[in-house]
């Protein structure tokens, strides 16, 4: 940003993991930064703990399913600290899935609270961005959306359509002058990771996660991806031909409980 742009950020899902990173990590840098969760506890413990930095952190606690409180949300930011230059939609959860076991709600809840939650945040500040013509937009969606995993069927989709809804969206908010980049982080250890049952290659720390995402930031780049061994694993697989692919993925198989 130019030096002389407010530094205002709005941080979904700040409550823990790489949203509460991210939002010590900007305060840091000296911006102000409303951080959304529904933890209000969680959320005030963030501020105190930021608390004396060269930025600040102010608390707006959401719901993001709520579509109007999302909007309410922006508008309540922007009126009490200015407008919003940057906005880290963060917020999400994680299900397993057994395809052994299968029921329609966890689908449901993930494509709810992953994209649609999302979508609820987007809408409301991408319409402010564009009519200033500037600011940035960072979706974090995860490199399990780049190509269906095992125990992942619900989650991963609900990333690969944050993927594609930004992949559509790019094009048409750089034209109105918005930069929107999408963040696809391998394993960080989070609270929603410690309760993964199987092991998770290339771990990072959420610090260390979010300094990634702010480098990210300091450029125009579309994607933000780490760490690089995973993406590039990743990235692979998604040109890998089905036989071979799925030859890889049946090694990965939790095993049934007899």
């Amino acid at each position: 940003m130019p030096d002389d742009t407010p530094r205002i950020a709005w941080v979904t899902g700040a409550s823990r993991g790489i949203g509460y990173a991210v939002a010590q990590e900007l305060v840091r840098e000296g911006w102000i930064v409303a951080v959304s969760a529904r933890s209000v506890a969680d959320l005030e413990g963030l501020a105190a703990a930021c608390a004396p930095g060269p930025g600040a952190v102010r608390p707006y606690p959401l719901d993001i399913t709520d579509e109007d409180a999302a909007a309410n949300t922006v508008s309540e930011i922007e009126t009490q600290l200015g407008p919003i230059t940057l906005a880290i939609l963060n917020a999400g959860t994680h299900e397993p899935v057994d395809g052994r076991a299968l029921s329609v709600a966890p689908f449901r809840r993930l494509m709810e609270i992953n994209y649609m939650g999302t979508v609820n945040c987007l809408v409301p500040v991408a319409e402010r961005l564009v009519a200033r013509r500037a600011g940035r937009i960072a979706v974090v969606a995860s490199l399990a959306g780049y190509r269906g995993l095992p125990t992942a069927s619900a989650y991963g989709a609900s990333k690969a359509a944050l993927i594609n809804m930004c992949e559509a969206l790019r094009p048409e908010l750089m034209a109105a002058g918005v930069v929107l980049s999408v963040v696809t982080p391998g394993f960080v250890r989070t609270p929603l990771t410690d309760q993964n049952p199987f092991p998770m290659p290339f771990l990072i720390d959420a610090d260390t996660a979010a300094r990634r995402i702010f480098r990210g930031l300091e450029t125009r780049r579309f994607e933000i991806t780490f760490p690089w061994r995973f993406a590039s694993l990743m990235k692979l697989l998604r040109i890998m031909p089905y036989g071979l692919y799925f030859a890889v993925t049946r090694r990965a198989l939790p095993k049934k409980d007899s």
